[in-house]
């Protein structure tokens, strides 16, 4: 018997999705990486030099060493990509379900960082950094229409995308209700928003909260904007003001920390 469509479909895009590998650069990125237990690693290629600033971090892998000329590169990589002499090529990482991954420590209330159609990989790499800064339980996009696990990113990042959660949904707004049955207040970031951040988390620091942030330009989108508890604006000391999505996440990450 001949399988549905639908059904053929979607065991090639689990096949895909099995066979889908990264290819990480810069030796930030790539020693944390290779010191990640629960990344698959695949294939390591450096340069003389490189090799030597990494230190023990390959050989504990149990990977086979390529060495390269740095002229002549042989990693697939963009070639506007600074490198440092040194590429990994890995399997993504799995962080599990929302529902898991979100329910905090039991000891600080958890915090949380959605991001609606943000597609700028250094804007994703930025908020992973100030999420683990921050303490963050995990930052969440969309499955489409946002950043990838790649390379770019995970070099702005300079090493929280191995330890920050980065979990892709396929959609938001259902997140978010998994979110808010949780115990979650979801505050959305709008510039034109009444409220201030700080007005609406006073008094509510000690409950879970999500800050959803949007696309730069566009913002947040309408059902995104529906979804959410109370849209809110960080403040700013002039009359005009502006700050991008990862600049904005860090800020707002501040002014939320359990206190």
């Amino acid at each position: 018997m001949k399988k549905p469509k639908w059904v053929v479909e979607k065991e090639r895009g689990k096949k895909a999705a099995a066979d889908e590998t990264v290819w990480l650069f810069g030796l930030h990125a790539v020693r944390d990486a290779l010191l990640n237990p629960a990344r698959e690693k695949l294939r390591v290629i450096v340069t003389k030099n490189a090799a030597d600033k990494l230190g023990d971090a390959i050989p504990e892998q149990g990977l086979e060493v390529e060495i390269a000329d740095p002229r002549k590169f042989p990693a697939p990589l963009d070639p506007q990509s600074v490198h440092q002499g040194a590429a990994l090529e890995v399997r993504p990482l799995d962080w599990g379900p929302v529902g898991e991954r979100c329910l905090g420590d039991g000891t600080n209330p958890p915090r949380v960082v959605l991001l609606d159609r943000v597609t700028d990989p250094h804007n994703v790499g930025a908020i992973l950094r100030s999420a683990e800064v921050f303490g963050a339980v995990a930052v969440i996009g969309m499955r489409h229409h946002a950043a990838p696990e790649t390379g770019a990113l995970a070099k702005t990042a300079s090493g929280a995308l191995e330890r920050q959660p980065y979990l892709r949904v396929r959609n938001l707004a259902d997140a978010m209700e998994e979110l808010r049955a949780m115990g979650y207040i979801l505050l959305g970031l709008d510039g034109e928003a009444d409220q201030t951040l700080e007005a609406a988390a006073e008094g509510r620091l000690d409950r879970p909260l999500a800050l959803v942030l949007g696309a730069e330009g566009p913002g947040l989108r309408e059902k995104t904007k529906e979804t959410c508890d109370h849209l809110v604006r960080i403040d700013f000391a002039g009359e005009f003001g502006s700050l991008n999505v990862s600049n904005a996440a860090a800020v707002a990450l501040y002014a939320v920390r359990p206190r």
